[in-house]
C-alpha cells in the first residue's frame, strides 16, 4: 500500500469525488438523527432477556464476559503490534465500539438488576392504590435515558460494523493478500470472528430491536473512520493506507469508494434480518417461553 505523497497527492481529480461520495451520506446521516426519528425505547429492553424465566442477571454475566474477552483480544493485539492498530485498522475501531458497547451493557444491566430487586417491594405495596388512581398509565412503563439510547445506537452500530469488517475480512483480503501482505494467525483470526459471534449471542438473549434508524449511526461511524484516515495521511503519514480500496491515487478510486459506500446497505440488512429472524423463528419454536419484540 502506498504512502501519501505530499501536497501533489491531494490535488488529483479524485479527492473532491471521494470526499463527496462519503460526506453526502454523513450529512444526510446527521440530519436524519437531529429530527429524532428514534422509536421510544423502554428501559426494561436494555436489561431485560427476550426469555420469559430467564433472570437478567445471565445476561448482565454474557456482557461482562463479552467485555472481558474483548479487552483481552484488544489487549493482545496491542501487546503483538503496537498501539497504532487501535486507529490504524477499521478492525479494532469496531472491535473497541463494540467492547465499549458491552460495557455499557453491562452498566446498565446491572443497575436494572439492582433497582428491578430493590424497588419490587415498594412497588408491591404502592401497585393497588396507584393502578385504581392512575389507570392506564400504571401499565406504561419508564422510557430510557440518554445512555440507554446510546446503548441502543452503539449496539445497532456494531452488529452492522461486525459484519461489514468479517465479510471484508475472510472473503476479500485472505483470498488476495493473505501472506502477502499479513499473516492469518489465530489472534486475527479471533480478531475478526469474536465481535461478531459475541454480538449474535447477545441478540440471541436480549430484546433490543434492530430498527432502520440505526443505519444512519452506522454511516457516520464509518465516515467518521475515513475521515480521521484523511486527516493522518494529509498530515504525512508514513504508514500507508490500511485498506487497498482506501487509496486515492487510481482512477477507480471514486468506485471503490462508491461501492464500499453501497455495501453498508446490505451489511446492515442482514444483521437486521438476524434480528428478525430470531424473532420469527424462536417465538414459533417456543412460544410460551420466548418473549416477542
Amino acid at each position: 500500500m502506498s504512502t501519501s505523497q505530499g501536497f501533489g497527492y491531494w490535488v488529483r481529480w479524485q479527492v473532491p469525488v471521494c470526499a463527496l461520495i462519503f460526506i453526502v451520506p454523513a450529512v444526510i446521516a446527521l440530519n436524519f438523527i437531529r429530527k429524532g426519528n428514534a422509536e421510544p425505547l423502554k428501559s426494561s429492553v436494555l436489561w431485560k432477556p427476550c426469555w420469559r424465566n430467564l433472570n437478567p442477571l445471565w445476561l448482565l454475566f454474557y456482557r461482562a464476559f463479552a467485555c472481558l474477552c474483548l479487552a483481552w483480544t484488544l489487549y493482545s493485539m496491542v501487546s503483538s503490534h503496537g498501539a497504532f492498530v487501535l486507529y490504524y485498522f477499521y478492525t479494532q475501531w469496531t472491535l473497541a465500539l463494540v467492547m465499549c458497547y458491552f460495557a455499557l451493557g453491562t452498566v446498565i444491566s446491572a443497575y436494572g438488576c439492582c433497582g428491578s430487586s430493590s424497588s419490587i417491594t415498594n412497588r408491591d405495596k404502592e401497585f393497588k392504590g396507584k393502578s385504581k388512581r392512575l389507570g392506564p398509565l400504571a401499565q406504561k412503563e419508564i422510557l430510557a435515558g440518554p445512555w440507554g439510547y446510546l446503548m441502543h445506537a452503539m449496539y445497532q452500530t456494531s452488529g452492522a460494523a461486525s459484519i461489514l469488517t468479517d465479510i471484508v475480512f475472510w472473503c476479500v483480503l485472505v483470498p488476495l493478500l493473505v501472506n502477502v501482505q499479513f499473516e492469518l494467525t489465530l489472534l486475527i483470526g479471533a480478531l475478526h470472528s469474536l465481535n461478531a459471534l459475541l454480538l449474535i449471542g447477545d441478540t440471541a438473549l436480549n430484546g433490543l430491536t434492530f430498527t432502520w434508524v440505526g443505519f444512519a449511526y452506522f454511516v457516520l461511524w464509518s465516515c467518521l473512520y475515513i475521515s480521521f484516515q484523511w486527516i493522518i495521511h494529509a498530515f504525512g503519514s508514513s504508514t500507508g493506507w490500511p485498506y487497498p480500496f482506501l487509496e486515492l491515487d487510481t482512477p477507480w478510486a471514486p468506485l471503490c469508494y462508491f461501492g464500499l459506500a453501497l455495501f453498508h446497505v446490505p451489511c446492515y440488512w442482514i444483521y437486521a434480518l438476524i434480528v428478525k429472524g430470531k424473532d420469527s423463528i424462536l417465538s414459533r419454536l417456543f412460544p410460551h417461553a420466548f418473549v416477542k419484540v
